[in-house]
């Protein structure tokens, strides 16, 4: 458990430092992100990039448990 959450930090710390080349890729506004905004009111919810960032998650962790 405790290699875990250390690889779980140092992902969070990773994706921390990249965060301005990943925003570059466009990966914060993909078709299927829900974005309303009216006057005074915005809601933003990024189900497709959520999706995504979930099936990579994934794919990473059954590649390390093999």
């Amino acid at each position: 458990m405790q290699k875990f959450l250390i690889a779980a930090g140092i992902l969070l710390i990773a994706a921390g430092l990249l965060w301005p080349f990943i925003i570059k890729l466009g990966l914060g506004h993909l078709p299927g992100d829900i974005y309303i905004k009216n006057k005074n009111f915005k809601f933003y919810f990024p189900i497709t990039t959520c999706i995504l960032i979930s099936i990579i998650i994934t794919l990473i962790i059954w590649l390390f448990k093999k």
